[in-house]
């Protein structure tokens, strides 16, 4: 008898034909001698309903009351995914978060999980009782509901495989598994067999909307090795685990970020330390900063430009504009309309060239470069956002298509 994890995202639930398909592949499962866990997400576009909601209500709620709000989308899936399996004739309980022992950090909105209690989850599945779990939330230490952030379903489920060591992990989503690019985008995108941890962590941070960047922490972190496929058609999908057997590809993946803002601090003295004090007070703020550029001195200044999410650009510039006089800087620029196009692939460590590739991409295609940042595995370039989806298809046809 094997412990399997089944996580069903938003648009596997969407409606009560969904629903009905997730009972069976779930009770498949159980039916060839399983124990089952399953997390779901909320109903299709329900979170994004649930936030327009609380706007027309006070655009400014506070965290913690949307998180009692947004939490209660999960709820509707996990009992209504019960009503489809006990229609079936099995035997099923649907869990909330805190149900089913997931403690949390105090951030609302952003919570991570301090650790997982599978206590009543054990119980219920000694009673032979497929076990339903609410994705995206815990309870914290004032007993207060908390949600892990969007994408946070993923997470739930490989805490659930790492605290109870799960025979196999499955997360199901929409596309058949992880691709060389988003394939309902990218006609040519090819899915990928296996793909390393640190690559799918890499295309998960750079805007891959497969998987939740932290439960490709969480499962690296616990070798849990996680199969990504379709709830629709029933093929296999792709496996993320440590090593891969077949020869490394190149690359194995491009991906585009949208949600990006760039912020350029404009004559900074050239002083030793002006930097770090800059970094150190948005680290402060839980800003996170991704691609930097710094000119060269000149004339006793320089500049420092970086990135953050769109959504903390406003806090960035807030936090900076009181500052910027502290340090002798004489103004910020911020630029919205950008976008991050990354390439991502193990095996570039050992291939030169590959920049010069990619650039030379983006020069057939006249799409003109902002910035860059490289890692060992990923190579990241700032362009305007409009040229974004061009970008992605250049790169992928120079890698990719023009292979074959």
């Amino acid at each position: 008898m094997a412990l399997v994890v089944q996580k069903f995202g938003g648009s596997s639930v969407k409606d009560a034909e969904h629903v009905m398909n997730v009972a069976d592949i779930v009770t498949s499962t159980y039916k060839n001698g399983n124990q089952v866990v399953v997390v779901v997400s909320a109903q299709g576009d329900t979170t994004d309903d649930l936030i327009d909601k609380a706007k027309e209500i006070n655009p400014n709620a506070s965290k913690r009351e949307m998180d009692m709000l947004l939490s209660s989308g999960e709820q509707i899936s996990a009992s209504l995914l019960a009503m489809a399996i006990e229609k079936l004739g099995y035997p099923v309980v649907s869990l909330l978060g805190w149900q089913a022992g997931f403690l949390t950090t105090t951030t609302y909105g952003n919570a991570r999980i301090k650790r997982v209690n599978p206590e009543r989850i054990r119980k219920e599945l000694d009673k032979k009782n497929i076990v339903i779990v609410t994705g995206f939330q815990g309870v914290n230490r004032y007993d207060d509901m908390t949600t892990l952030g969007r994408g946070g379903s993923d997470t739930s489920a490989v805490a659930i495989a790492a605290a109870m060591h799960a025979d196999l992990c499955q997360i199901y989503t929409d596309v058949e598994g992880v691709y060389t690019a988003d394939p309902r985008k990218i006609p040519g995108a090819k899915k990928l067999d296996e793909i390393t941890y640190d690559e799918m962590l890499e295309l998960a941070t750079l805007g891959a909307q497969v998987l939740h960047n932290r439960s490709v922490e969480m499962a690296k972190k616990y070798h849990i090795e996680l199969e990504v496929l379709s709830s629709l058609t029933r093929k296999p999908g792709t496996i993320v685990k440590e090593d891969i057997k077949v020869e490394k590809m190149l690359i194995n993946g491009v991906a585009k970020d949208d949600n990006i803002a760039r912020i350029s601090v404009i004559g900074v003295p050239d002083k030793p330390g002006l930097a770090f004090k800059i970094f150190s007070k948005l680290s402060a703020k839980n800003i996170n900063v991704d691609i930097i550029l710094q000119s060269i001195g000149r004339n006793g200044t320089k500049d420092i430009s970086f990135t953050v999410d769109k959504d903390k650009m406003d806090a960035a510039v807030e936090l900076l504009n009181s500052y910027i006089e502290v340090i002798g800087a004489t103004g910020l620029v911020t630029d919205s309309n950008v976008a991050k196009v990354s390439i991502v692939g193990a095996g570039m460590e050992s291939h030169p060239g590959v920049a010069a590739d990619m650039f030379e991409a983006l020069f057939s295609a006249n799409i003109n470069i902002q910035m860059i940042a490289t890692s060992e595995i990923k190579i990241s370039v700032l362009i305007d956002k409009q040229e974004g989806a061009r970008a992605v298809q250049a790169i992928h046809a120079k890698f990719f298509e023009m292979n074959d």
